[in-house]
């Protein structure tokens, strides 16, 4: 007979240690201006490649060669320096997999993407963080003074979420150049957005890493695609770590006609464009203040009322992300940017329900 008495197997220390993550898994209908997804749809083309997909296709194990020498292709980049990863999510945690040993640092400035941490600490190395000043600028000196021979990790969103943030060439070359002995990561999720990069120094700079996503501009969030740029000798070492059909074959056969389609992704992020600019017209009108952004989120300054003001715009249905838990974002609210027709909608939104939780701004 089984003892009901016995308590259940523990974990590793790390994973009792390990930062939580809850992201909300349902119940997101409405305008989804809270998880800077695509807000409208991928490219046509993309379900025409998804239609041509036949039940045997899904017998088989996924085969990403291939669809890696396009995208090497596409990014200018050889196919060796290149790898498909299930999602920018993967890539961080296939990182921490390989880099992060017990003692060792992975170096993060806050606020920032939560599974940056959330991955580190499932590790046996720590995490230091190093926090940005008031206005959300990036803390360089304070990171290049932070660097210690245990770092072996650092961490770069360009643009930042969510402050939207960004950091100059110069600036990652002189984090790059202070820390020969850890990788750097610089993750380039809102690269279209913003549209300076550093992707094409990989190869050249030993232990430059850089991530970028299809789950933002492209629209292809559900299918799990991200990708890893990165000199040969280290991606030799994360092709070891990563599982070798982690990348789902839907998102392999849909990939191709995405990166091909190059006019709708140039005509989603100019309208994204130009309606950012709309809303922060807006905002400035109403007098709610907001940090400077180069992707396609804003971060706001709600203050005290930012959960009325969260219930009110999804009352409205438009769905919005409190950030108030993050690093000194207390009252700050993070307002994704769709096209110019969605967010015509969305600063309705926005005006009625500032009215209604009666917030007035600070000063």
């Amino acid at each position: 007979m089984f003892n009901r008495t016995v308590c259940s197997p523990r974990p590793r220390a790390a994973i009792e240690r390990m930062k939580e993550y809850h992201p909300p898994l349902g119940n997101r209908d409405g305008l989804r201006l809270d998880f800077n997804e695509n807000t409208l749809a991928c490219s046509p083309r993309v379900l025409e490649a998804l239609s041509r997909v036949a039940a045997g296709d899904l017998t088989r194990y996924p085969e990403r060669e291939a669809v890696e020498q396009q995208l090497a292709e596409h990014l200018g980049l050889n196919p060796e320096v290149v790898m498909l990863t299930n999602g920018v999510d993967e890539a961080i945690h296939v990182l921490c997999q390989a880099f992060l040993d017990r003692d060792e640092i992975m170096l993060l400035p806050v606020p920032t993407y939560s599974m940056y941490e959330v991955y580190a600490s499932a590790s046996d190395g720590r995490v230091d963080t190093v926090f940005a000043s008031d206005d959300f600028k990036f803390p360089q000196q304070a990171i290049l003074d932070a660097i210690c021979p245990e770092t072996k990790l650092i961490c770069i969103a360009n643009p930042n979420s969510p402050t939207g943030a960004t950091l100059t060439r110069r600036q990652i070359l002189e984090i790059v150049e202070k820390a020969p002995h850890a990788i750097v990561l610089v993750d380039e999720a809102y690269f279209h957005f913003f549209g300076e990069t550093v992707i094409d120094l990989v190869g050249k700079l030993p232990n430059l890493v850089v991530a970028r996503t299809f789950s933002k501009a492209y629209g292809l969030a559900g299918l799990r695609l991200g990708m890893l740029a990165a000199a040969e000798p280290v991606m030799r070492w994360l092709r070891r770590v990563i599982s070798p059909y982690s990348v789902n074959a839907l998102g392999l056969a849909c990939l191709p006609a995405a990166l091909e389609d190059q006019k709708y992704l140039d005509w989603y992020v100019r309208d994204v464009k130009r309606a950012r600019v709309s809303v922060l017209h807006a905002l400035d009108e109403l007098g709610v203040s907001y940090w400077p952004t180069n992707a396609n989120f804003v971060l706001t300054d709600i203050g005290r009322k930012h959960k009325d003001f969260v219930a009110a715009m999804r009352d409205r249905g438009v769905l919005t992300r409190d950030r108030s838990a993050d690093p000194g974002c207390e009252g700050c609210v993070r307002i994704t940017i769709g096209t110019r027709e969605q967010m015509a909608k969305a600063v309705i939104a926005l005006h009625e329900s500032l009215r209604e939780i009666a917030w007035e701004k600070r000063g």
